[in-house]
Order: structure tokens, then C-alpha cells, then sequence
């Protein structure tokens, strides 16, 4: 892998974000990357790092530009509930600023974690040429909002409560929509599984810890490899 840069950067007057860079002079493929819950942590820092490691312009708004976590988790989650809303103007911010970069080239995928792979599936059909949901939350309505997707990645766990058939739904519908796709769930993890480290803090991580959401991380080397893979395949 190359060396990468990580920089802090503002997109719009209220609306910041995180560029990682290839070393060097590109052209690369673009990757919009959509954060987790607990917004642009040093997880997720390592994620966008780790993913221009491996080649790629990556652009992270930061969801909670406006407020911080706190004030804006509840409107973030009412978006990609809904399918609309702020956080989907931004993300599509992102995205127009990645792509008028004059060293990436006209491919552009998206990559999102825990709530970000929620908005990654919802993306799928908005103008990618690939997605990867990581323990991303279902769309409701399966068939409508994945209708004409372009092809998606999934890793999940088999531990993770709330998403346990995450993989047969989306095998299903996926199928049944004729998009491309390659889900895997991998029995030994739960939630937010390819973290480098305990996500939550002090507080919130022990709680997660014991629920299973934690960090795996013979499990999170196979997952970036089928990302890296998939990416290669539809972005490069």
C-alpha cells in the first residue's frame, strides 16, 4: 500500500469534512465515505486512511457539522429513515466536490459504516458505480429503495442482533432486482466489527463491548480485502 494524507477541510460555510489522499499525483477513483454513529472519530479517520492506502480520493462529510453529535443524531437518523433530508444534501456535497477535483477520474463509489452503511444502500441508485454497506441498517421498503442500484458490497455479522438477516433479505431482494451484489456474514463478529479500536468512549464502548460490537480484527482483514477487491473491479 502507499502512504496516504488526511486532512480536515471545509466543503460549504457550515458543512466540514475529512479529504484522504493517495501519495502522489492520481488520477484516483473517487469514494465517498459516510461515517458511523459516532461521526468522524478516530475510527472512522483510520477507515478513510485506510482506504487511500489502497488508491482511492476519499471525501467523509461530516454529518454533524451543524451542532455535533448530540444535536444532530436524531435529524440524521429522521434522514435516512425518511430517504431525504439534510444529510443526504450533504453527502451529495461531497460527492460534486470529490468529483471536480481535477486528479480523480470519472469513477465514484460510496463506503459506509454502521449508520453510514445505511446511507451507502439508500446511495446505491444515486449516481454510483459501486456501493459497500458495513453492518448498514435495511432499507424498509427493500425493492424500492434498491431498484436500479449499482452493484453493492455487504459485510455484516452474525452476532449483531438487530441485523442477523441482513444477508438473506438483501441475497433476496437484491436477486430479485437483478443487481450485482456480494453479501457476507461472518459468524464470530458483531457490530461495527472492522473498527481498529473500541468505538463509544469510555462509557458507551464498555456497553457495546458486551452487546458484541467490537472490533475483530482477523475478521475486518478479509472484509477490506472484498472491499479492495470490489472496488478494483466497478471503480478502477
Amino acid at each position: 500500500m502507499t502512504t496516504a494524507t488526511l486532512t480536515e477541510i471545509q466543503l460549504t460555510d457550515d458543512l466540514k469534512g475529512i479529504l484522504a489522499l493517495p501519495a502522489g499525483k492520481g488520477p484516483w477513483p473517487a469514494v465517498v465515505m459516510v461515517h458511523e454513529v459516532f461521526g468522524t472519530d478516530e475510527n472512522m479517520r483510520a477507515q478513510a486512511t485506510r482506504l487511500a492506502q489502497a488508491g482511492y480520493a476519499v471525501i467523509m462529510p461530516d454529518l454533524y457539522s451543524r451542532g455535533g453529535a448530540r444535536k444532530c443524531l436524531t435529524a440524521t437518523f429522521r434522514a435516512l429513515a425518511a430517504g431525504t433530508g439534510q444529510a443526504f444534501d450533504d453527502i451529495e456535497t461531497a460527492k460534486r466536490f470529490i468529483q471536480a477535483r481535477q486528479d480523480v477520474t470519472d469513477k465514484v463509489g460510496v463506503i459506509g459504516f454502521c449508520m453510514g452503511g445505511g446511507f451507502a444502500l439508500l446511495l446505491a441508485n444515486q449516481g454510483y458505480d459501486a456501493a459497500n454497506a458495513n453492518y448498514g441498517m435495511l432499507p424498509k421498503d427493500m425493492e424500492t429503495a434498491l431498484a436500479g442500484a449499482c452493484p453493492i458490497l455487504g459485510n455484516y455479522g452474525a452476532k449483531d442482533g438487530q441485523l442477523k438477516d441482513a444477508k438473506s433479505k438483501l441475497d433476496s431482494t437484491l436477486t430479485k432486482l437483478g443487481v450485482e451484489h456480494d453479501i457476507k456474514m461472518y459468524e464470530n463478529s458483531g457490530h461495527a466489527f472492522m473498527n481498529p479500536k473500541q468505538g463509544g468512549g469510555p462509557i458507551f464502548g464498555t456497553l457495546l463491548r458486551i452487546t458484541g460490537a467490537k472490533p475483530n480484527p482477523a475478521d475486518a482483514v478479509d472484509a477490506w480485502q472484498r472491499i479492495e477487491s470490489f472496488f478494483g473491479k466497478h471503480l478502477a
